[in-house]
């Protein structure tokens, strides 16, 4: 019997291991809520320079690549589990596209993964996560790495 809790759900990835478990849980939630799922990632942008030195549009279609690797893992994942997807590619600053985004499609729910970082170690790193709770309209679900 499935919730119609939330018609639309985002995963934000960036490929790493430690998003397969909010992965898992934004697969999961959709599974049981009937919602489509939004598998987004954003690339950074590379500045632009006023001389082609070939170098940003090599960069760029890197992170592109790796994007689409990212999504793909989402959107086997979803597949397998039943679940409606659609892979997004955004450029830009992570944590302003992935809440423009989510307010822009109506998501109910934004899933991210955190290493959880604190201190001297989250302000040197900065944390995409933390500044998506903190601007975002949308509910985030911010999911921990599990220790080992």
């Amino acid at each position: 019997m499935r919730e119609e809790t939330f018609k639309k759900i985002m995963v934000a990835t960036d490929g790493s291991e430690l998003v397969k478990k909010a992965v898992e849980t934004a697969v999961e939630i959709a599974r049981l809520s009937g919602a489509k799922l939004y598998a987004v990632y954003v690339i950074v942008a590379a500045t632009r320079s006023p001389r082609d030195f070939g170098w940003e549009r090599a960069a760029m279609e890197h992170f592109r690549k790796e994007g689409e690797q990212a999504t793909r893992f989402v959107e086997e994942s979803a597949k397998a589990a039943g679940v409606e997807v659609e892979s997004v590619l955004l450029e830009g600053n992570p944590a302003d596209k992935i809440v423009e985004f989510a307010e822009q499609q109506g998501t109910e729910m934004i899933v991210m993964g955190t290493l959880g970082k604190t201190g001297l170690d989250r302000f040197l790193l900065g944390s995409v996560a933390e500044k998506v709770v903190r601007h975002s309209k949308t509910p985030v679900l911010v999911v921990r790495e599990e220790n080992p």
